[in-house]
């Protein structure tokens, strides 16, 4: 039976790490951005009258 190991992993530098970290942050915040803009442009496009509609 052949011997199973890991594989080599790589490990990333604290530099790496932290740079990710940030593009992360940024992805993060513009995708939240978007959401926003696209909520913002519904409501200006249909009025505000839809948020106090009867159910």
């Amino acid at each position: 039976m052949p011997e199973q190991h890991e594989p080599d992993r790589i490990v990333l530098s604290p530099e790496a790490l932290k740079s990710r970290r940030q593009r992360n942050i940024a992805i993060g915040v513009a995708v939240g951005f978007f959401a926003l803009l696209f909520y913002v442009v519904t409501i200006a496009k249909v009025g505000p009258n839809i948020l106090s509609r009867p159910f």
